[in-house]
């Protein structure tokens, strides 16, 4: 494979000290990247839209002197706005949108961070789904098994960081699209605290302060050092995040003290969680006690039947404005869109002012009750999903019966949305390894604003129980 050959030996920080050092160029990178998107992106799917040129002459008119200075990196087919690029959305209807006339105030953050955006990767339509199956570009699949999904929304990323492609890429989460990506794929992958990354200049907030912008890394001191880069409010935001005491990227490695550990193996819809999930909850709440924290069994007390109604309810409404907002100005077609996507905006034309009212005073309700539990406890254990990532196909868009759809996402994912709700940082980490050599996670939820005990503690178990040198047979096998 030509390109720099110790390239998957280093995550982000570990690239940018080499350029930072003239070891290595941001050309060579870009081109060890490159080398294996024509390696490895033909089994996964990942990348769909390609920026070569775009980031040739982003080194060629200089990379500022960014923490990530010349690392590779790619941007998820949703959300991030690039000047002079079309954004699909994954989505058959948007396909023909008119490329982008600027860029987010988190893409320009990126960019002075020194990162080389050299590509766009796969997403569900509209980001409905944690799967990453769209019509548009067909599935993306799981390197560690590629008759599994990657998760979704932000599948495509995943994948290209788990074949090493990239050691970190951009992400999004509205009800679990960071999380549950990490956790099929073996990945860090962190929602921040709602408002933490600016949505600035587009809108105030994304599906009525459910969504989140951030990453999924090889490492915890990447995911940190990003959050550095790019956190922070922007001009004319409704609310912004408390703001950190330190940067992140201080926090990794810092004794967090001994801290007040809950861990719970029941999910809020009732859904049932399978053995290596709990077993993996377990394995971690042991961990946590041998690193000396207090550690206890705790649910926390929360309307949990209010959870997925709620966020129906949210996302129809989103729905709505989402798909009747075509930047070229399209008027809405059943039959450009996902059977799914097309009963969501159904059922949002149906929700009413009050019904919207509602459903946002009562995921403020669930944020009031777990500050309430986290009153005494500074850390939630959970699985990170119910199970090891399912086969393509099963969470499936095109089904007829969107109820069905839905209860099979909340059957899957159980402990995700309900963090998007309460707007907590909440973060998974591929601590094990499911008997059939599936990644598995543990969720680390943080009480609003505190991602900063969040990355003391991931620092820990990372050392505790390194992950880095797992890579999927893929790799091997598409290097030969």
């Amino acid at each position: 494979m030509s390109g720099f050959a110790e390239y998957e030996r280093y995550d982000a920080l570990g690239l940018a000290e080499l350029v930072r050092r003239r070891d290595v160029t941001p050309h060579e990178l870009l081109d060890a990247a490159l080398a294996r998107v024509a390696a490895r992106n033909p089994a996964v799917n990942a990348v769909v839209m390609p920026l070569e040129d775009y980031a040739r002459k982003a080194i060629a008119d200089g990379l500022p002197a960014g923490p990530f200075r010349g690392v590779p990196y790619l941007m998820k087919d949703l959300t991030a706005s690039l000047a002079g690029v079309r954004m699909t959305r994954g989505s058959r209807f948007f396909a023909d949108s008119p490329p982008a006339a600027g860029d987010s105030e988190h893409v320009t953050r990126l960019k002075r961070a020194g990162l080389v955006i050299f590509g766009r990767t796969n997403t569900c339509e509209l980001g409905l789904s944690l799967t990453c199956e769209p019509q548009l570009y067909g599935p993306t699949k799981n390197p560690w098994n590629l008759s599994r999904i990657s998760g979704g929304s932000s599948g495509g990323a995943a994948a290209a960081t788990a074949a090493r492609i990239v050691p970190m890429a951009h992400a999004t989460d509205g009800f679990g699209s960071i999380r549950a990506p990490a956790a099929c794929c073996g990945l860090v992958g962190l929602k921040p605290t709602r408002a933490r990354n600016t949505m600035t200049p587009f809108t105030g907030e994304g599906l009525g302060g459910l969504a989140a912008e951030h990453a999924v890394t090889l490492s915890v001191r990447d995911c940190a050092a990003l959050l550095d880069a790019t956190a922070g409010p922007g001009a004319g935001d409704p609310y912004a995040a408390p703001p950190p005491t330190r940067p992140y990227l201080g926090e990794v490695g810092t004794d967090p003290g001994r801290l007040r550990i809950a861990f719970t193996r029941r999910a809020p819809n009732g859904a049932k969680v399978g053995a290596d999930s709990l077993g993996l909850l377990d394995a971690t709440a042991r961990v946590c006690a041998e690193l000396g924290h207090h550690v206890e069994e705790a649910d926390p007390q929360v309307d949990g039947d209010a959870i997925v109604p709620t966020f129906l309810t949210l996302i129809a409404a989103n729905t709505v404005v989402n798909v009747e907002g075509h930047p070229g100005g399209k008027r809405p077609r059943a039959d450009e869109m996902e059977r799914v996507t097309w009963a969501m905006y159904e059922r949002g034309q149906r929700v009413s002012g009050p019904d919207y009212v509602r459903a946002t005073q009562a995921a403020h309700r669930l944020g009031r009750q777990m500050a309430a539990f986290h009153a005494t406890h500074d850390v939630l254990l959970t699985p990170g999903l119910a199970a090891p990532a399912v086969k393509l196909g099963w969470i499936d868009m095109m089904l007829d019966d969107a109820a069905e759809y839905w209860r099979r996402v909340f059957t899957f994912s159980p402990f995700t949305v309900w963090f998007n709700l309460t707007g907590q940082p909440a973060m998974m980490l591929p601590l094990g390894t499911s008997e059939a050599g599936l990644p598995l996670a543990t969720q680390l939820v943080g009480r609003f604003g505190d991602e900063a005990t969040l990355f003391r503690l991931a620092a820990q178990l990372e050392a505790a129980r390194p992950w880095f040198d797992r890579k999927p047979a893929l790799i091997s096998a598409a290097s030969r």
